[in-house]
């Protein structure tokens, strides 16, 4: 028996039958201590607690049966190796295992008497089991049935379910021991919310008894693991909460109105700034003013104007002697970013440069020099902008486009760059994903939140038709139309596979295809593997007017800007998500003419991609889209599976959840007033070693 610990701290090897092999195994679960394996829960249950008659089984039914092999059969033909002929008193079926080994072989043989668990089929011959779980009983040994629903846990190879369950039963046990799990969570919290203990909760949910609800455990909505869901958002909260704590305890520069360079900007501009980017300015104004460092998101739709507000931070830092970076997913955005940039900020005497990972050498180290001498004042990049040989001179602002791209680790790197003397620089994150509001409280708490929610004056709204892969002579039409009448349109091709290469190759067949389909137009085809200069010419001939239909993967889903751009063909829609499909369709409608995007699809379509497409036709409101998305997918795909996994629930699940997380946000606050010495436990249960993004 371990000694009498916190199960926190008791290595998994303390478990009878846990060597090397296994402990390994299970490290790759993420459990390394007693209490990983009490909070690796069950992802569904079975019911083993009853024997079924024979004559009483149902196709699709998983149940429990006993009965006598009356024979055992090698088929000549077919992929079944091992056919047993099983009946009681009242009925048979037959078992088929399509791979025995010898000792299986010579151990089911007629006379044997088994008990099995597996999903009962329709056969040729009747209903029968296809390589049942069994045990073979004897007169000597009476086995009782489970008296519990069966949990099935996430695994690996190597630990199989009768591994887990052994072990899970020895956790439990110790749990049961004084002191050895403790309750963090302080009492009057449970009785509000009417939660069991956390013991209680443990317990029922890796040994639920017969009569539990399985309908509510399988959707996740028992209160055993609501209590447990509960614990792991507030541990997040709290921690994201601690992060941005530790962060305002930084030095940053006070970046103060100057106005060298602003009034100019604004001489220059050729549009006035809606009242939401007004809004927000001042909000980055307020936050840049102050000797912390801001940590400011800012939400706007597609072609809301964020690039300009970022501007206007950004000549903030620059005013002020600072330089400021932009840190972008793509190159080919990276690149949309610089030209814009450089035309709005050379001509007030700023030097803007480019740092992308397609650089020739002499450039790079050029550039590099500049950034480190402070001649080159605004930076943009892609993650070239994180390695080692890159030196800031005086970094104070770092611009992060679509969030959602990158982790915490990062924008981390990125922060250590703007260490100079004593201070931390600026950040101001930027995403054209809407989250709902509850959803984005929760995920970034750390971070202070503005929302750009009004569209430029003149913006027209796209219209968008759903239609099948069939009618293509229509839509080649609608194209004909548009370019008749000087408009331009783009052609998105879409793929499964996530070669790019394969990409690029079905984009090149596409355009060929579309040249002949479509003389005498102009054709131009880009995608991820052209050089920037490439990509370059292409986009300024689009701009200009010379290319009139644009082939294109999705590499232009971010950044691309051609106001007379009105027709936007997206092949295969069904393929993409709504946040990709809702960003591909900004490209269009970007000036005063009247819009249109055509989502091809290709039957049949499954329901999801159905709900999608219905989705894109009915609203074009980022924010509504946003939250059929989280409906209809989760929130894995809008905040993208790199945020999520940044976030790194164990067993809660944002949109099934959200409902807990009022009483979150109110417990949170409760006990940073009233209990703040029970904060860093829940950090600690449930983020480990993750709280080293309290330093972010």
């Amino acid at each position: 028996m371990p000694p009498s610990e916190d199960l926190s701290l008791l290595p998994c090897h303390h478990l009878t039958g846990v060597g090397q092999k296994i402990a390994d195994r299970l490290a790759r679960l993420g459990i390394h201590h007693v209490q990983d394996l009490l909070f690796h829960l069950p992802m569904r249950y079975q019911d083993r607690t009853r024997i079924h008659p024979l004559r009483n089984l149902t196709p699709g039914e998983h149940v429990v049966i006993e009965g006598e092999i009356t024979s055992a059969t090698i088929p000549q033909a077919g992929r079944t190796r091992l056919l047993c002929r099983v009946q009681d008193a009242l009925g048979h079926i037959q078992l088929r295992f399509f791979y025995v080994n010898h000792i299986q072989r010579h151990a089911l043989h007629p006379g044997k008497k088994l008990r099995c668990y597996g999903e009962i089929r329709l056969g040729p011959q009747g209903v029968e089991m296809i390589h049942p779980e069994y045990i073979i009983l004897t007169e000597s040994t009476v086995i009782p049935v489970e008296t519990n629903l069966t949990p099935i846990y996430p695994a690996t190879e190597g630990v199989s379910q009768l591994t887990l369950r052994k072990l899970t039963q020895q956790a439990l046990e110790l749990m049961g021991k004084d002191g050895m799990l403790q309750d963090i969570l302080p009492e009057h919290f449970l009785q509000k919310l009417k939660f069991p203990t956390l013991k209680e909760a443990l317990h029922f949910v890796h040994r639920p008894p017969v009569q539990a609800p399985l309908e509510l455990l399988a959707e996740g909505k028992h209160i055993s693991q609501k209590r447990l869901v509960f614990e792991e958002l507030l541990a997040h909260r709290l921690g994201l909460l601690h992060l941005k704590n530790n962060f305002q305890q930084q030095a940053a520069c006070a970046l103060l109105p100057k106005k060298m360079y602003t009034e100019k900007f604004f001489q220059q501009l050729p549009f006035a700034l809606t009242n939401a980017q007004k809004k927000v300015t001042e909000e980055i104004y307020h936050d840049l003013a102050k000797s912390q460092p801001m940590l400011r998101l800012v939400q706007g739709d597609v072609g809301s104007g964020k690039t300009v507000v970022a501007a206007l931070a950004m000549l903030r830092a620059v005013e002020n002697g600072y330089q400021a970076a932009v840190l972008a997913p793509t190159e080919i955005l990276a690149e949309q970013h610089y030209r814009t940039f450089q035309q709005w900020l050379q001509p007030l005497g700023i030097q803007v440069v480019m740092l992308v990972s397609q650089l020739k050498a002499a450039d790079r180290r050029h550039i590099l020099a500049d950034i480190a001498e402070n001649k080159a004042q605004v930076i943009i990049g892609t993650h070239a902008i994180f390695q080692k040989d890159v030196a800031f001179a005086k970094l104070a602002l770092i611009v992060v486009d679509e969030q959602h791209r990158f982790g915490v680790e990062q924008r981390a790197l990125l922060r250590e760059k703007g260490i100079a003397g004593d201070y931390y620089p600026h950040q101001l994150i930027m995403t054209a994903t809407p989250i709902p509001r509850t959803l984005a409280m929760s995920v970034y708490a750390d971070l202070d939140y503005s929302v750009i929610d009004e569209l430029p004056p003149g913006r027209t709204a796209v219209t968008t038709t759903v239609i099948d892969n069939n009618r293509r002579e229509a839509v080649l039409a609608r194209i004909k139309s548009a370019c008749a009448e000087g408009r331009q349109a783009y052609w998105v091709c879409t793929l499964i596979e996530e070669s790019e290469l394969l990409q690029c190759q079905a984009a090149e067949k596409t355009a060929e295809t579309l040249k002949v389909l479509l003389s005498p137009l102009k054709v131009g085809l880009i995608h991820g593997r052209l050089k920037s200069h490439e990509k370059d010419e292409l986009m300024n001939a689009f701009k200009k007017g010379e290319i009139q239909l644009l082939v294109a993967t999705t590499v232009i889903e971010v950044g691309v800007d051609v106001p007379n751009a009105s027709l936007m063909v997206i092949e295969n829609a069904e393929r993409l998500g709504l946040a990709q499909l809702h960003q591909l369709r900004g490209r269009v409608g970007r000036g005063v003419i009247e819009s249109h995007c055509v989502l091809m699809y290709q039957s049949p379509l499954s329901h999801f991609a159905k709900q999608r497409l219905a989705v894109m036709r009915e609203t074009t409101d980022g924010f509504k889209i946003a939250q059929r998305d989280l409906e209809i997918r989760g929130p894995g795909e809008v905040l993208g599976t790199r945020q999520t996994g940044e976030i790194g629930l164990r067993i809660a699940n944002l949109m099934r959840d959200s409902d807990l997380l009022p009483d979150v946000q109110n417990a949170a606050t409760v006990l940073q007033e009233n209990h703040p010495e029970l904060i860093d436990l829940l950090i600690k249960r449930w983020l480990g070693k993750k709280e080293q993004y309290g330093h972010v």
